[in-house]
């Protein structure tokens, strides 16, 4: 018999539909596809429908239709066999910080029904894992933010999942603290050969550690791919010129250019991609200042996934989180929690 394409994934989502009481859209027609073994980021603003997409994924809310599977389980018909395969680190707080890092994970053991005489090397092995061996002894509360995070991560570790989700896993984080999580993350994907999902608006993080990415805005999907396979899609490198004034009639001028493709013009930034840079820089300034218009400065660099998602939808990421409106993300995650 030959094998289904959902059961070919460690995740399959087609044609994902959510729509919360009160009628708001949070996913509309979202598919997916990710291989067992791989880290792959869905990556878009506050609002996109990250989380929604997770906590359906992860069995805790039902989508109003489509079809989603879990190393070839069903999150509807078959959610108790998801949960015995998965963990999930939410982005929110979920660590008590009056007791130490030990005993967070044997409550969590207890929960997770790890048998009392193997909990103390269940955890010892988390804590030694995610760097928190010293700390293990002390009280939460004295844990920087990184690693609080990683005691979090070593929770969801200890069940040994075949699949682990992740909420925006180190949002808040400054950028050490950030590469500490994923070289933990990372130390126990390669031994252990486990499928990755996260979430994230960090774009740096997706290009560095992810081997594919999906690109969700306002509840679709924009685009997917290998990192290298979205920035292709710009077509060359990506000039940023800052000038004296408001960018819009700097725009208009160089859109006019053979070879320019203006991304962005906000304030007194320009975004431009250009397949050749050591050719066009001098254009742009020359025809810049023959208009009357003073360049201040320039950067030249490699597109970026930023980049990308900026010519895909005309804005950055923040930019796409303000245009989603904050009453909107809030109504959303009220939904998210009350279940949908």
């Amino acid at each position: 018999m030959s094998e289904r394409k959902d059961e070919k994934y460690a995740i399959y989502v087609e044609n994902l539909i959510k729509v919360y009481s009160g009628g708001l859209k949070a996913l509309e027609g979202v598919s997916l596809e990710v291989n067992e073994g791989e880290i792959h980021a869905v990556v878009g603003p506050n609002g996109a429908g990250k989380t929604t997409l997770m906590r359906i994924l992860t069995t805790q809310i039902q989508p109003t239709s489509g079809h989603a599977r879990v190393l070839g389980y069903d999150v509807r018909s078959e959610s108790g066999a998801v949960r015995k395969l998965i963990s999930y680190v939410p982005q929110e707080f979920s660590v008590w910080t009056d007791i130490t890092g030990y005993e967070n994970l044997l409550f969590y053991s207890k929960i997770y029904g790890i048998p009392s005489d193997k909990r103390h090397r269940i955890i010892s092995d988390a804590l030694e894992l995610m760097g928190l061996s010293e700390a293990s002894g002390r009280l939460v509360r004295t844990y920087s933010g990184g690693m609080i995070r990683r005691l979090e991560i070593a929770a969801a570790l200890m069940v040994k999942p075949r699949v682990i989700f992740l909420d925006e896993p180190t949002i808040g984080l400054d950028p050490r603290a950030r590469e500490v999580v994923w070289e933990k993350l990372l130390e126990y994907q390669k031994e252990y050969r486990v499928t990755v999902l996260f979430n994230t608006h960090y774009m740096d993080e997706a290009e560095r550690y992810a081997e594919k990415v999906t690109f969700l805005n306002r509840g679709r999907v924009i685009a997917e791919g290998t990192p290298q396979e979205l920035v292709k899609l710009l077509g060359g490198e990506t000039i940023k010129v800052w000038i004296e004034g408001e960018s819009g009639r700097a725009s208009n001028i160089l859109s006019s250019i053979d070879g320019i493709q203006v991304l962005s013009a906000k304030s007194n930034q320009l975004i431009i991609v250009t397949p050749d840079s050591s050719v066009m820089l001098p254009k742009i300034v020359q025809t810049l200042s023959k208009t009357g218009i003073e360049v201040r400065s320039t950067t030249v660099s490699r597109p970026t996934l930023e980049d990308v998602f900026i010519k895909l939808t005309g804005m950055s990421i923040e930019e796409a989180e303000k245009a989603s409106g904050l009453r909107e993300v809030r109504t959303v995650r009220r939904a998210i929690r009350a279940g949908g």
